[in-house]
């Protein structure tokens, strides 16, 4: 095997092994959305956690992934579209790529490879919906939403960013998905929420919120620490090459956010709620997860752990924001994903250094420095931008899909089954069956 072929077998199997732990965070959403929400609806979490990257893996396969990366327009892809057809699958003779998917030409492995570690990327999107409507919403409504955020939503705005597409054009730049993801995974949901309204009971008759506990703290603390681990391969797994300097780099700001969260959101908590707040500080990992995934690669290890203790705040303040809001979030997805998705992008803006970029190999040639290493508001008002013009058009056309849906099958169960809990009236079974439960409503 001569050297670029021995390259090549390397890129593919960091790629793909990167695309298992991202394909493994799906056990860490499973698990935080059911600890952290009732007993009664742990089955229909888990359902839901499991059909939604069945479902968005036949989506995007036929069309989202053409959407996304095809040669196109600035706005979709037209090319390669149903299947990968249209597309050159062998490019493991080193030279260079000719297919639909110019896009990610930039990357040597197969097309195969691209397209799986792409694919566990929208199914992460999807996800995210799960958890915010929880406890109320039909499971069938919750798959056709999850058909279109796979098929249309998520792959459009991607191709804007990442398919070549006209934010891409302008310079911006959201390296593992602070925006591509989890922001669009956060619009959808608030979309959702806003058509679903909050669970019965959840707030008094003065408006005031009433906390609803999450039945298994153990089971969700468990699956931050899966998330933990499978983040290690969506941000680091981003270059798709085995590039030893980038990916140690952007592992070391990967793990420095996380843990600047974890510790800044238990002292926000302490401070604002009297407790260090489990479910505060798991959300705060995963708010400095969230938040790095941006900027992982353009910004040192000290302003990565700035971008971490920021994100902690920002995610138990905005917590407490849509509860006083009304807008009933059981596992706190719009303040980890939207809110921290949308800082996230911001901070490429304040801290990217060009000279970081460079020195990890990242090709970022178009990358300016960010407001706070001298570059002024170039680079950020250009990702206040895409900020702005993806989270519009998210919002706009997941309302329209929520609104359609309501009117056509429905989106929230009956009172009688909410109150009885959605694991009996949606799927006729127990998760804890046998077993004596004590829980709040």
């Amino acid at each position: 095997m001569d050297a670029g072929s021995l390259k090549i077998a390397l890129d593919t199997l960091w790629v793909l092994v990167a695309g298992f732990l991202v394909f493994f965070m799906n056990l860490g959403f499973a698990m935080v959305e059911s600890g952290l929400c009732r007993v009664k609806n742990t089955v229909n979490i888990l359902a839901k956690n499991f059909i939604v990257f069945g479902v968005s893996s036949l989506a995007f396969y036929v069309i989202g992934f053409g959407l996304m990366f095809g040669n196109g327009n600035p706005f979709w892809g037209l090319e390669g579209l149903f299947a990968l057809t249209g597309a050159d699958n062998s490019p493991a003779t080193g030279d260079a790529y000719k297919g639909a998917y110019t896009a990610l030409s930039w990357t040597g492995v197969p097309l195969a490879a691209k397209f799986f570690f792409q694919l566990v990327f929208c199914g992460t999107a999807a996800t995210i919906v799960s958890g915010a409507v929880a406890e109320r919403i039909k499971f069938k409504a919750f798959i056709f939403f999850t058909v279109l955020i796979a098929m249309v939503i998520y792959p459009i705005g991607g191709h804007w960013i990442w398919g070549g597409g006209w934010l891409a054009e302008l310079g911006m730049f959201d390296f593992a998905g602070s925006t591509v993801v989890h922001s669009v995974g956060g619009w959808s949901a608030l979309a959702g929420i806003l058509l679903l309204g909050p669970r019965i009971g959840k707030y008094k008759p003065d408006g005031s919120p009433r906390p609803i506990y999450g039945h298994n703290l153990s089971i969700a603390t468990l699956g931050v620490f899966v998330l933990w681990f499978g983040w290690f391969g969506f941000n680091p797994g981003s270059t798709m090459a085995l590039n030893p300097d980038a990916i140690a780099h952007i592992a070391v700001t990967t793990n420095a956010a996380a843990a600047a969260a974890s510790i800044s959101a238990t002292i926000t908590a302490w401070f604002l709620l009297g407790k260090p707040d489990l479910s505060m500080i798991l959300n705060g990992c995963l708010a400095g997860l969230v938040a790095i995934t941006a900027p992982c690669a353009f910004v040192s290890i000290p302003a990565s752990i700035i971008i971490g203790l920021i994100a902690g705040i920002l995610v138990v303040v905005s917590v407490l924001f849509f509860d006083r809001k009304r807008i009933d979030d059981p596992v706190g997805a719009l303040s980890v994903h939207l809110v921290n998705g949308v800082f996230g992008t911001l901070a490429v803006g304040l801290f990217a250094d060009k000279e970081i970029a460079a020195k990890i190999g990242t090709d970022a040639d178009a990358l300016s420095n960010g407001l706070f290493s001298g570059g002024g508001f170039q680079q950020l008002g250009v990702q206040l931008l895409g900020v702005a013009s993806v989270g519009a058009f998210v919002f706009l056309v997941a309302l329209l899909s929520w609104y359609l849906l309501k009117k056509t099958v429905g989106i929230r169960v009956s009172r009688e089954e909410e109150l009885m809990g959605l694991d009996i009236g949606e799927h006729g079974m127990e998760a804890y069956s046998g077993f004596q439960v004590f829980t709040n409503m």
